[in-house]
């Protein structure tokens, strides 16, 4: 009871203060800052508390597949309900229900994207995490109980070992993967990319299945951490086509990991521009490879 007792005070310290900061922004803008980040971080605990038991609760009734979907889902309304932030996800041929299994990628730009995840993360998905966030009380544990792939940065025969066992997974379960191809946040003002890591994409020809590149707007009219800015906002997000893989071999993953990163650049200065109501322009072409990759196996088609 004693223990239960200083959680309920510790809450309710919690809510006051983070109200106390939200007040405080009428007087101080850049006390929202605090306010929205402390909202932030007790949606995340709450969600991912709520995650731990969903797992288990589905895991149960032999739907363990959709935990994350699951989890998800809490994060985003929590959110919209303390931040006042959601992201509006434009998927017109439905990939996102469609394509099964899949490696989904996209742009890595600030801790918001766990959000984002939040407003279009796909069922019978799984995320892709480094080992030591397996240790975080309440994440880690919801996590590895939902069928995280965690990968060892440091140790690169553990990483080939989580990505064969993420396409017997794929291949048995017809179980997506998104990752963040970037592999660390961009935090960039513009919108840009940083070089992509080819896992993903080493990934997706071992389990011969489609890569389905998810583009977010740069957002950072909404946060901006060096600026202390934290906004409420809603921040656009494009599913664009799939890419076959069908045919390829570990030989074309350069031809496909850089084409797919002009794509997706140029769709992002597209979104970001109409995001911030404003005309798009320079943006940068496509190589012929971009468009159409000749490989020794097959074509890759990156039409938008």
């Amino acid at each position: 009871m004693a223990i239960l007792a200083y959680i309920g005070w510790f809450l309710t310290g919690y809510v006051a203060l983070t109200v106390f900061f939200y007040m405080l922004s009428f007087i101080i803008p850049k006390a929202a800052f605090v306010a929205r980040a402390l909202a932030s971080y007790l949606a995340a605990a709450i969600s991912s508390l709520f995650g731990v038991y969903i797992s288990i609760f589905l895991r149960l009734i032999g739907h363990g597949q959709i935990a994350q979907w699951a989890c998800a889902r809490s994060f985003k309304w929590l959110m919209l309900l303390a931040t006042g932030i959601t992201f509006d996800v434009e998927d017109p041929q439905g990939h996102l229900d469609k394509v099964r299994p899949a490696v989904f990628i996209g742009n890595h730009q600030t801790e918001l994207d766990v959000l984002m995840l939040g407003c279009m993360f796909p069922k019978y998905c799984s995320v892709t995490a480094k080992a030591s966030l397996r240790r975080v009380p309440f994440l880690g544990w919801f996590m590895a109980l939902s069928g995280t792939v965690f990968l060892n940065r440091s140790n690169s025969q553990d990483a080939r070992q989580a990505l064969a066992g993420a396409v017997e997974e794929m291949r048995s379960r017809r179980h997506s993967v998104y990752i963040f191809p970037e592999g660390t946040r961009s935090y960039t003002k513009e919108p840009t990319l940083l070089p992509f890591k080819k896992g993903a994409f080493h990934l997706a020809v071992q389990a011969q299945v489609p890569i389905v590149p998810v583009v977010v707007a740069n957002y950072s009219h909404v946060l901006w951490i060096k600026g202390w800015m934290f906004k409420s906002g809603r921040i656009p997000v494009k599913v664009l086509d799939p890419i076959p893989t069908t045919g390829l071999t570990a030989a074309d993953v350069d031809d496909l990991t850089r084409s797919t990163r002009e794509l997706m650049l140029k769709e992002l200065i597209v979104l970001t521009e109409k995001a911030r109501g404003r005309a798009v322009e320079n943006v940068p072409q496509a190589s012929s490879e971009a468009t159409t990759a000749r490989t020794t196996g097959a074509k890759i088609k990156v039409a938008a």
